[in-house]
């Protein structure tokens, strides 16, 4: 079975207190966001790589993506996360994609993705009505602020997950349930499915598959690329 990959990737990653966008700072000699397209060009089952940048992206131009030979760009990011997503799943219906096809959408700034956990999640959910997403049980004890950042109390772990990507869904369903709203409720992609009624399936995922969001996230990025680097040597 054949999908396509999409990575939103028109944000400028302001949590990083960087002028350039989080994409494209270094990692270990390469911007961010090619370490992403290597593991998913890994993934034997993935016909396709999307990129979607804003239309007024001045960084991609300055790098080398002349390895990826599956790889589409396009210029259509919106204002968040989900109208980039959005906009790209339009782009790809207007191109003629079918509406049943099987988009896994990633975050650019998760370079760490085993390309096994993305096969494994498309044979698991290939025939599956509404599709999933990888994610991991919580392990730590969580606590509600209070006011002033006191702890008001200990929430409950049992049961809970922690949301990773790809997130998989059919192109047709998910572009449907985005259109329907795009609040500040929808954080991710499941969550449009689950306001819509849907119920997607959670998958194991990785604890190693980080998204980088703050500074520090780049140097255990860089230690995890080492260990896989070493491991596959």
């Amino acid at each position: 079975m054949k999908a396509i990959a999409l990575l939103p990737a028109a944000g400028s990653g302001s949590r990083m207190n960087s002028p350039r966008p989080k994409q494209y700072l270094d990692l270990n000699g390469r911007p961010l966001i090619w370490h992403t397209l290597l593991a998913l060009h890994a993934v034997p089952e993935l016909a396709r790589i999307v990129v979607v940048l804003s239309a007024g992206d001045e960084w991609w131009e300055t790098f080398d993506w002349s390895g990826f030979a599956r790889l589409t760009v396009l210029r259509c990011g919106g204002d968040s996360r989900a109208e980039s997503v959005k906009n790209g799943l339009d782009a790809l219906r207007a191109a003629g994609e079918a509406q049943d096809e099987w988009v896994l959408v990633h975050d650019a700034a998760r370079p760490c993705l085993a390309p096994e956990l993305v096969s494994g999640m498309i044979g698991e959910l290939g025939y599956h009505p509404v599709g999933g997403i990888l994610a991991v049980p919580v392990a730590d004890t969580l606590k509600l602020a209070g006011e002033g950042q006191s702890i008001a109390r200990t929430h409950p772990r049992d049961g809970l997950w922690q949301a990773q990507t790809p997130q998989m869904f059919r192109l047709g369903m998910l572009a449907d349930c985005l259109g329907q709203g795009m609040g500040p409720d929808i954080t991710d992609e499941a969550s449009a499915l689950e306001k819509a009624g849907h119920t997607p399936q959670l998958v194991m995922g990785s604890p190693w598959n980080l998204k980088v969001t703050y500074p520090q996230d780049l140097q255990l990025a860089s230690l995890i690329l080492a260990a896989h680097a070493e491991r596959n040597r």
